[in-house]
């Protein structure tokens, strides 16, 4: 079996701070989707990300690398660096989609967060409350396990299921509770209500989703978040189509050099990380988050997703931390399927966040490289190395 790495990162900061579309649906846009005016760039910062982007690239860290700066209102700073695909001399352009890992399941949870808030679900909502069928076809261990420990890694489930790539000639939702079903014949692998990062359990939870709805993880991203935000650019997989270079390749590292791939991960797992879009897109969902009116969510439900479970940094998608210099808390993610590498934090009280995506992974390097460009972005927004 594959050793599939879905990451979570907290970042740690510097002392000065003091850390695609499936055919079910032919909706047209949502009719209250919400309308962003994107702000004008800073073009001073953009070119000073730009700067540290290309070191990046030319000291062989990356093939193609982005970073962004973004407020409520969308995009403030930008640049890119590098090549699509490694050799191919076709620029990584600031428009191109990235591949998001586990930084997806925020967007997951924030879905499912749609259905809570109709009374779909509730986060208490046990396995087979959602899916009564089940009840005498799992272990017992699982009965009780609720949608809110299944996206905060509480449900006692293991990090993946044993065969993500089974059930092929099923149709996805059919594929994703068989695969459910095969994984929980035998007792709870650790102990449920602690922690234990799990990329099945956030499959499990949109099998929940799927059984209550009668639609696929798929449609329902689109159809609740998505279309509302104006995500145009967003799918699920391999932003290549036809092998082209249209769209950035990942990347492994043998070696001194960087290899382009198209090992992505299985179909079922996608509610765990499998989400692509562009950066512009990307912000667009992280406002959410920042003090911005928005059509799609109360401030209730979303605060949710931000509020950390018995003592522990995760929440619903996101770690939470207090950090002195962000005025409050800070929260991020960092995701990677082994060909790509995506990080976020989100800062509220500050109305930032700051992104670093790179098609390529070498967990040698790559997650220090991210960070070490969110850093100094930063600085660079607060205004520290001047003080």
């Amino acid at each position: 079996m594959r050793n599939y790495v879905f990451t979570i990162l907290i970042l740690l900061f510097v002392a000065a701070l003091t850390s695609c579309s499936s055919a079910e649906t032919t909706d047209s846009p949502a009719e209250n989707q919400v309308v962003f005016s994107q702000p004008a760039l800073d073009q001073s910062k953009s070119d000073s990300i730009h700067q540290l982007l290309t070191k990046i690239v030319n000291d062989g860290k990356a093939p193609g690398i982005i970073a962004a700066i973004a407020s409520s209102e969308g995009v403030i700073a930008i640049a890119s660096a590098g090549e699509r695909k490694a050799g191919s001399g076709i620029a990584f352009t600031t428009k191109d989609v990235v591949h998001l890992g586990s930084c997806g399941k925020a967007m997951t949870a924030t879905m499912l967060a749609t259905l809570v808030a109709e009374g779909k679900l509730s986060w208490d909502t046990k396995l087979i409350e959602a899916i009564p069928e089940l009840k005498n076809r799992i272990h017992t261990d699982y009965h009780k396990i609720t949608l809110w420990q299944l996206l905060t890694h509480r449900a006692g489930i293991p990090k993946n299921s044993t065969d993500e790539g089974a059930f092929r000639s099923k149709e996805i939702k059919k594929r994703r509770l068989a695969i459910l079903e095969d994984n929980f014949k035998l007792p709870a692998s650790y102990e449920i209500d602690k922690f234990h990062y799990s990329n099945f359990g956030y499959m499990i939870a949109a099998c929940m989703a799927e059984q209550i709805t009668g639609l696929s993880w798929e449609v329902l991203m689109k159809q609740r978040l998505f279309d509302p935000l104006g995500m145009s650019s967003a799918g699920f997989g391999n932003p290549n189509k036809n092998k082209s270079t249209d769209q950035p390749w990942g990347h492994n590292k043998y070696g001194w050099k960087w290899w382009p791939s198209e090992a992505y991960y299985a179909e079922a797992i996608s509610p765990a990380g499998r989400v692509y879009c562009s950066i512009a897109d990307w912000a667009k969902f992280i406002s959410l988050q920042l003090p911005t009116e928005n059509p799609i969510l109360e401030r209730k439900y979303l605060d949710k997703l931000i509020e950390p479970v018995g003592g522990h940094f995760y929440a619903g998608g996101w770690g939470v931390t207090e950090r002195p210099w962000a005025k409050g808390i800070a929260f991020n993610h960092a995701g990677s399927n082994e060909i790509w590498y995506a990080s976020v934090l989100v800062t509220p009280k500050l109305d930032r966040a700051f992104v670093v995506a790179t098609n390529s992974c070498d967990f040698g390097s790559t997650p220090d490289v991210c960070i070490e460009i969110a850093n100094k972005m930063i600085r660079m927004e607060l205004n520290l190395d001047n003080k």
